[in-house]
């Protein structure tokens, strides 16, 4: 079985030297290389920020007035019945196909 190679993006990246002697001390403490040691700190902190800003926190006032207002979606709500109706007649006409 032939497996493909997975292409890789190259990042350049450019710092002070104090900055890379932290991080390059880091890696070897952390036993890997200093690529590996910069994606993986980068992976991890990227999954931090995109799950803060992708998590809805609300608080319990505002998880009740959440979950009121799911519970209330069965209300009559006539514009959108008569846009679904009018839709399906067009789906339906002759001149729609």
């Amino acid at each position: 079985m032939t497996t493909l190679a997975q292409p890789y993006e190259r990042i350049d990246l450019r710092t002070s030297p104090a900055i890379k002697e932290l991080i390059v001390r880091a890696a070897a403490t952390a036993g890997v290389s200093l690529s590996a040691f910069l994606i993986a700190s980068a992976q991890e902190r990227a999954k931090q920020i995109l799950a803060e800003s992708e998590t809805l926190s609300l608080s319990p006032r505002d998880w009740d007035a959440f979950f009121s207002a799911l519970d209330n979606t069965d209300k009559p709500r006539p514009k959108l019945e008569t846009a679904a109706a009018d839709y399906l007649a067009w789906r339906n006409s002759p001149s729609a196909r």
